[in-house]
């Protein structure tokens, strides 16, 4: 069947009724009072491990067990992923909802006669966003050591014009938070170059609702989708379709999300909405991608996500990114045949010190439950 007679004949029969409409059913409400908190309460813990790009097994080994207090089986990949099965009242046909666990993060790429370290980039990072942040040293054997960022021009004591110093992997270095003031010394605390560097998240809740931390993207994501798991589990609930809930590992460098079973026709990549400059998401909303810097998503899956979000009277936003990527995007560019949309929570400055509200965490959360429960004509 081609593109267009695909998106002719199918369209979304199941509005969700029972739990969303008319606005304040039982299921709204529920997520409001219990399966919100979870969400948040489960994505501030993640949080709290540092999964940098490449070094994910704690974050990933943690959702193992999350997985299996919810007694939701889950396969691991040969390269480290996991995704969790809920059969569906169709087994024949599969869905796939991912959200990744891999953050930003460095490498440590030199030791520097004085000791301190320079970095290598893990993902979009930029150097002026972890500047006077305290940095976790993984070494080889798992010992942490911390440090602080800061450029190698540092005080304004000494330095002249530091404020119009460029902040780059050439002038930014970590002060290590050891006695070491040669390479040698640095070398005896058990530092070697490759060993993996993360980041404070700095995780802190308002009382007027925001969650503001590093890392939001995409561990508020992964709370989010396991609040819905939760919730099919404990209610009893089958999706329309046999449903692969899948935790990347390797997103933010391009090569995430893979692995999946044959049956699957279709991914929604849950990632987060851009809010600033010129973009139309907001902190308060989730938001629904039409396109990324490298691809338009799926017409016709798109407009039945926005559709879902209109019948069940959720806070949405459309958006055109412009420096943004998600598993879904990348894994139809390495040419499989799958359909593929993101949607995910509105959040300020990201991969900087980022921030979104409940209200988001909310309204992800509704949509994509009502998206495990559409059903599709055509099948």
């Amino acid at each position: 069947m081609g593109i267009y007679d695909f998106h002719k004949n199918c369209f979304p029969v199941f509005f969700a009724g029972k739990f969303f409409f008319a606005l304040t059913g039982a299921f709204v409400m529920e997520i409001q009072k219990d399966y919100l908190r979870y969400a948040v309460e489960l994505s501030k813990e993640l949080l709290q491990i540092h999964s940098p790009g490449g070094y994910t097994v704690n974050a990933i080994d943690r959702l193992k067990k999350e997985f299996d207090s919810l007694g939701i089986k889950y396969t691991e990949t040969n390269k480290g992923a996991i995704y969790g099965t809920i059969e569906g009242k169709n087994t024949e046909k599969h869905r796939v909802v991912s959200a990744h666990a891999d953050t930003l993060g460095a490498m440590v790429r030199q030791i520097k006669p004085s000791g301190c370290l320079k970095l290598a980039p893990i993902g979009g990072i930029a150097f002026n966003s972890i500047e006077g942040e305290t940095l976790y040293i993984i070494t080889r054997t798992g010992k942490i050591i911390t440090g602080t960022g800061l450029p190698e021009k540092a005080s304004v004591h000494i330095f002249e014009n530091i404020e119009k110093e460029e902040r780059n992997g050439e002038t930014f270095e970590v002060r290590l938070d050891a006695d070491t003031s040669s390479k040698e010394e640095t070398l005896k605390l058990g530092i070697n170059v490759g060993d993996f560097v993360a980041f404070e998240p700095r995780t802190v809740e308002t009382p007027e609702g925001y969650i503001k931390s590093r890392h939001l993207d995409d561990k508020a994501c992964i709370g989010m989708m396991f609040a819905v798991c939760k919730y099919l589990k404990e209610k009893n609930e089958k999706p329309a379709y046999t449903t692969h809930f899948f935790i990347s590992n390797y997103e933010e460098i391009g090569h995430g999300f893979y692995g999946i079973p044959k049956e699957c026709f279709e991914v929604l990549a849950v990632d987060i909405g851009t809010v600033g400059g010129l973009q139309n998401s907001d902190e308060h909303a989730v938001t629904i991608i039409a396109k990324d810097s490298r691809t338009p998503y799926d017409f016709g899956f798109r407009h039945r996500l926005e559709e879902l979000a209109i019948k069940n009277g959720i806070n949405y936003r459309t958006d055109v990114m412009f420096r943004y990527g998600s598993d879904s995007s990348m894994y139809v560019l390495q040419g499989f045949d799958i359909n593929f949309a993101c949607a995910g929570p509105g959040v300020s400055a990201t991969h900087h010190y980022e921030r979104t509200h409940l209200d988001a965490f909310k309204a992800t959360i509704d949509l994509i439950y009502a998206y495990t429960m559409e059903e599709l004509k055509c099948f």
